[in-house]
């Protein structure tokens, strides 16, 4: 079942175009990413989605819903995390559950959500005495309070350091376990390979490519990059005639290194073995997702 529907969205500010035509759908039940540099458009694009800016053109619609004309009903079924997500510093966790409570019809058990997000210590905490994380988290109890459908995650992680960002992405996966459909925003590339179903590329306010991260990852056919250290010297001419091999080079301190693609590690070990060559200090590098992501939008070249 498609959730959400973004068909032609166009907003520009003034002179500037922030988002130039942007089209994607995402399905109930995934993690849905929006990937993309600094000031690409993310966003914005998704401040529409929520209602929260008006399109200036193009159509959009959230479970049926048109978030500019919906507004009630859409905040009963989209929970919403925004890029910067702030309280009045004296304003407790309790306190704030309580507030954002009373904005539903039916909301969720605040106590329990606190419980689950590792929050109870911090019952009677001031917001402005919280650690990132605990902000981070305490944003996430407040998206779902309203027992939403759909989840809208806004740059979830930014600033927070790397135990701090395992954990959250273990509650983003649990969320989507619990049956909401995220979308994440994040121009975090471990982040997007680690947790997304399926991934939007947007670049200059436009979607360049939509697809799962590893589909992403072949699309821009990257060599995968072989070092080792043979226990005796190689023929270079030999591996170069296997058909996975583009280059090989031999370093001075004896090292190798092979770019290749397909079954290139299997193809070279097994060919090492057959000379009874021992790879010693080996090392594979993979294209990854961030690959992709130059590839596809030209960021190392802008």
């Amino acid at each position: 079942m498609t959730v959400i529907e973004v068909n032609g969205l166009q907003k520009r500010y003034g002179e500037h175009v922030a988002v130039a035509d942007v089209s994607f759908e995402v399905q109930e039940g995934e993690i849905f990413g929006v990937l993309g540099p600094n000031g690409a458009g993310k966003t914005t694009t998704v401040e529409c989605v929520e209602g929260l800016r008006v399109p200036d053109g193009g159509t959009i619609r959230v479970l049926g819903l048109d978030p500019q004309h919906d507004v009630v009903a859409l905040r009963q079924v989209l929970g919403v995390q925004l890029q910067d997500s702030k309280l009045p510093e004296r304003m407790t966790v309790a306190e704030a559950v309580s507030l954002y409570s009373t904005f539903y019809d039916d909301p969720a058990d605040g106590d329990a959500l606190v419980d689950r997000l590792n929050l109870a210590r911090q019952r009677d905490t001031r917001f402005g005495n919280l650690s990132g994380g605990q902000q981070q988290r305490l944003a996430i109890v407040l998206a779902l309070l309203g027992r939403p459908r759909v989840a809208v995650l806004d740059e979830l992680t930014t600033g927070l350091d790397p135990q701090s960002r395992r954990h959250t992405w273990e509650l983003v996966e649990q969320i989507r376990d619990d049956g909401v459909t995220v979308v994440l925003v994040t121009h975090f590339m471990e982040e997007a390979e680690r947790l997304c179903d399926r991934i939007a590329l947007i670049d200059a306010g436009r979607v360049v490519a939509i697809d799962t991260p590893s589909g992403l990852v072949e699309r821009t056919r990257a060599p995968q990059v072989i070092r080792f250290r043979p226990s005796e010297p190689v023929d270079e001419d030999m591996l170069r005639a296997l058909p996975e091999v583009g280059s090989v080079v031999t370093h001075r301190d004896g090292r190798v290194e092979i770019t290749g693609t397909g079954d290139v590690l299997a193809t070279v070990t097994t060919a090492l073995a057959h000379e009874r060559i021992i790879a010693a200090e080996l090392r594979v590098t993979q294209p990854r997702l961030d690959d992709a992501f130059v590839a596809l939008t030209g960021e190392g070249t802008r």
